[in-house]
């Protein structure tokens, strides 16, 4: 009898051991992956990691995907979802994590060498100017767009910064609206909420051509991604510019706000960045 029992001992590790190889895909063993905890750009590092081979999302999912709308994990994944301010803050502490551009750069990381892989230039994730409906169309607002769709702000944004933020403004202007009237803008201030990096660094441009016309341009920086569509909301604040067009749909339906994009000027390619590892190839068991 004991003999017995030693040999259904024996069978029951080599079981558990085979099938924790199987789960594994005999690869990164439970590497944990940092993910924004906000559903668009949650999505958008799912789809990114699906891009790279590393699992399979349910085909409806799109860009409200969550950890839950993966159907396949080959190599065994774990997903720790962070505010997406906060990722590079605990990177650290992860194997990776998937961070939004404007945080990475504001964290002293270069998109461009420091990550180990970029998505492409989704046209759905352009950064986008935004103000309260009935406001598009007023001159301080019109003024303001001219500014950021200008040569100089797409100049600045190619220069500065090598790829890692791309202008998508088709036709540039010389920063100027000719349907404004400037002259009565003159010695007026126009307020806009923004991230600190990119985004304001980009409106220190349009700030300066603004100056030309003796308007002021007010760069108020938030860290994080819901007052600055709250004081949009509310009327304390012109207009906004720190998010892409995927993130302020969900915003509006969930929050019952009557927020609008006026124009899109520059997409940032979210990235993996490693923590404890060094490498992608720790992932599929190739390091």
């Amino acid at each position: 009898m004991k003999k017995f029992v030693k040999k259904l001992t024996a069978l029951a590790l080599t079981l558990t051991a085979a099938l924790a190889l199987t789960a594994c895909g005999g690869g990164s063993k439970g590497l944990q992956i940092g993910v924004p905890n906000d559903t668009t750009n949650e999505a958008r590092a799912l789809m990114l990691l699906q891009e790279l081979g590393y699992l399979t999302l349910k085909e409806d999912a799109g860009i409200t995907a969550t950890v839950s709308d993966i159907t396949e994990n080959p190599y065994n994944l774990t997903f720790k979802e962070v505010e997406a301010a906060q990722l590079p803050n605990v990177l650290q502490d992860m194997d990776y994590a998937v961070i939004n551009s404007n945080y990475a750069i504001d964290a002293g990381l270069n998109p461009m060498e420091d990550a180990l892989a970029l998505e492409g230039s989704y046209s759905a994730y352009k950064n986008v100017l935004v103000v309260k409906e009935g406001n598009e169309n007023n001159d301080n607002i019109k003024a303001l767009k001219a500014a950021l769709e200008s040569q100089q702000v797409a100049d600045f944004i190619n220069e500065e910064y090598g790829g890692s933020v791309v202008s998508t403004v088709e036709n540039p202007t010389d920063g100027f609206d000719s349907s404004v009237d400037y002259d009565a803008l003159a010695g007026t201030t126009i307020t806009v909420a923004a991230s600190p990096a990119p985004h304001a660094e980009i409106l220190q441009v349009a700030k300066e051509i603004l100056a030309e016309k003796n308007i002021t341009l007010d760069i108020m920086e938030f860290t994080d991604y819901i007052q600055p569509n709250n004081v949009v909301e509310s009327g304390e604040v012109d207009a906004n510019y720190f998010q892409h067009q995927p993130y302020l749909d969900d915003f509006n339906a969930e929050n019952g706000t009557h927020l609008v994009s006026v124009a899109a000027i520059h997409v940032e390619p979210m990235g993996i960045y490693g923590g404890k590892q060094t490498s992608l190839d720790a992932i599929t068991g190739n390091n």
